[in-house]
C-alpha cells in the first residue's frame, strides 16, 4: 500500500486513480494520519435478473383512469379545490 499526503494527492490526481484502477491500494494521509484509502470500483459480481417481481406485485385495472376531481387540483380549476382549513 503505497502512502502519499494530501498535497501530493491533489497534485498528482490522475496518476494515482490510473494507479488505484490498475489495483493498487493508495492510503490518503492528512499532517501524517491516514485520512483516506483509494480503491478501485468493482462492478457488480453478477448481472442483475429481469422480472425479478414478477408474480409478486400487482398494478389496479383503474390505474391509468384519473378522476375528473384530481385533474381539476391539477389544472388549478376553482370547481375543483377543495375548502382551506381555518388557522388556529
Amino acid at each position: 500500500m503505497r502512502a502519499v499526503n494530501v498535497q501530493q494527492a491533489k497534485t498528482h490526481l490522475s496518476r494515482l486513480l490510473e494507479e488505484a484502477v490498475a489495483g493498487e491500494d493508495i492510503l490518503i494521509a492528512k499532517a501524517g494520519r491516514p485520512y483516506v484509502r483509494l480503491v478501485p470500483c468493482t462492478p457488480e459480481k453478477t448481472p442483475r435478473r429481469l422480472g425479478g417481481w414478477q408474480g409478486r406485485a400487482r398494478i389496479a385495472e383503474d390505474f391509468d383512469e384519473t378522476p375528473a376531481e384530481v385533474i381539476g387540483l391539477f389544472e388549478g380549476s376553482a370547481s375543483a379545490r377543495r375548502p382551506r382549513k381555518p388557522p388556529k
